[in-house]
């Protein structure tokens, strides 16, 4: 009787967690998110966009402003020819449209950051338009294999950045910094034709990518440098779409995915409900993954657009390669454009038949990409080189809460411990401790080889010494020898442990298989 009471439990239980599971599968089912992107790329020149002002990172507070930065009645812009040239190979790489004449406008609003009470744009008719960014979507852990996706670009605009409010809450007051009022920045609008967060981040990863291979941005997110605004909704499946949600200011790609990610299960969750999504602003909390509520769009902002007075048209060459002081040539742009992402991708699969996951890693990595290339210029052992650097490489890198950017390894010091494994001069756990104490060490000098002279870890390779090893096993181990020589032969692997063990791992076990299965045959 008990017995039965048990297995109904168990079968009531297990009916429970199919019932769960089915359910939250249908929920999933019912909604589909619509992911639209916008993001601000702040164009590498060395002045800003409309006044000679000094454009970089960093410095002292307002010591990088111009009087037209700070909005000093009776100055007027002037065009920074080189953001234009970044903004227009930018377009082209992403197969925009060039448009042939560009205008300027006015957005107002009133902040503090904003002097002169209006940011120069273009908002009517921008610099490019009707563009597409291709890209591949992989996540290890999420996704099994790459699948390929891309997105719409609505336009491409030049425009001045802001400056920086500063807020401190003990003094209980706020200061503005303008050394960023001007800075040069290109917006780009993508179409809301995106699904979730992974899909965002990716998009945004591969920008990153195409925008430093360009040298139109440093792509540095951390630094500002490339700022991202997601536009979220959910609707039911074959429906228009429905009211969203815009998170602004999401400052790095994981936050981008983890962002969407939570914005998605939270308009499900009031939907589910059977409540309404409010049409507002939010930012992202990366301490706590959380979106949080900044304001309401109830109310649709008046910028009074207008156009801009003291600026003409922007006007460019999109057929001759005729290139003057005051027109641009567009097909001399083109001829500039290197090697983008995927057309890396592409030759790494078929060049050194990598996988394409792998290639998507290392592309998307421009240190292992630029460790892989020195590594595999005598086109040695690639899908070898590949897992070294994609598995262990960033384990260790792991292990040491760094991202691949910040890996500490210079390519001497890679190579030259690489090409030792590869000779079998070290074993993989070796070079695994070896690429442990470059990392923590930090230090540019430091040579590989010094560090495994000293800890001992060079392998044992002549053949002599081998031998009398694999010999002293045979002669210590004479029952797993009988098994073997009596037709068990699993018991290899055990006889290998040992010699492993008692070689401390210093000799080449490659080698000492065939040796120690040469002596047992005779």
């Amino acid at each position: 009787m008990r017995f039965t009471r048990v297995f109904h439990r168990l079968y009531c239980n297990k009916k429970l967690v199919l019932y769960k599971r089915n359910y939250s599968t249908s929920v999933e089912k019912k909604w589909q998110s619509v992911v639209g992107l916008e993001v601000h790329a702040q164009l590498s020149t060395e002045s800003k966009l409309f006044s000679g002002a000094q454009n970089a990172f960093g410095g002292l507070v307002n010591n990088n402003v111009s009087l037209f930065d700070a909005a000093i009645p009776g100055t007027l812009p002037v065009l920074n020819r080189k953001c234009v040239e970044l903004g227009l190979i930018t377009a082209l790489a992403l197969s925009c449209k060039i448009n042939e004449v560009s205008m300027f406008d006015r957005k107002h609003y009133f902040y503090a950051d904003l002097p002169s009470g209006y940011q120069i744009t273009q908002q009517r008719a921008p610099l490019a338009s009707d563009g597409v960014i291709n890209f591949q979507v992989f996540t290890p852990g999420v996704h099994k294999k790459p699948y390929k996706k891309s997105s719409k670009i609505k336009q491409i605009q030049l425009e001045q950045d802001s400056g920086k409010s500063l807020h401190d809450v003990e003094l209980k007051r706020s200061l503005v910094d303008l050394n960023r009022a001007g800075a040069p920045l290109i917006e780009l609008v993508f179409e809301p034709d995106l699904e979730d967060g992974e899909e965002a981040a990716a998009l945004v990863k591969e920008l990153v990518l195409i925008v430093q291979r360009l040298g139109a941005c440093s792509g540095r997110m951390e630094e500002g440098a490339l700022r991202v605004d997601a536009n979220v909704s959910l609707r039911r499946r074959g429906a228009p779409l429905s009211t969203r949600t815009e998170i602004k200011n999401i400052g790095s790609v994981r936050g981008v995915a983890a962002a969407v990610r939570h914005e998605i299960e939270r308009q499900r969750a009031i939907l589910d409900a059977g409540g309404t999504i409010v049409n507002e602003t939010r930012a992202w909390d990366a301490a706590n993954r959380v979106t949080v509520a900044m304001r309401d769009k109830e109310v649709v902002q008046d910028y009074r657009f207008m156009p801009e007075p003291n600026l003409p048209p922007l006007r460019v060459n999109l057929r001759s390669k005729d290139d003057t002081r005051d027109v641009i040539s567009v097909p001399l742009i083109q001829e500039r454009i290197p090697e983008l992402p995927e057309e890396s991708r592409r030759k790494l699969v078929q060049d050194f038949q990598l996988r394409p996951e792998a290639a998507v890693q290392l592309v998307n990595e421009p240190v292992l990409l630029e460790y892989f290339q020195d590594l595999t210029k005598n086109a040695k052992n690639p899908n070898k080189v590949a897992n070294l650097l994609l598995n262990d490489l960033l384990t260790v890198l792991n292990k040491n809460k760094l991202d691949a950017d910040d890996c500490p390894i210079t390519n001497k010091q890679m190579t030259e411990l690489v090409n030792m494994l590869l000779n079998k001069e070290i074993n993989l756990e070796v070079f695994r401790k070896v690429l442990d104490e470059l990392v923590v060490s930090a230090d540019d000098d430091l040579k590989p080889l010094l560090i495994i002279k000293e800890k001992g870890w060079l392998l044992v390779t002549d053949t002599e010494n081998v031998s009398k090893l694999c010999k002293e096993i045979i002669e210590n181990n004479p029952k797993l020898v009988k098994q073997y020589r009596d037709g068990k032969t699993k018991v290899f692997k055990a006889l290998l442990g040992i010699l492993a063990k008692n070689s401390q791992n210093k000799i080449d076990m490659t080698q000492a298989a065939k040796i120690l299965e040469d002596l047992l045959k005779k």
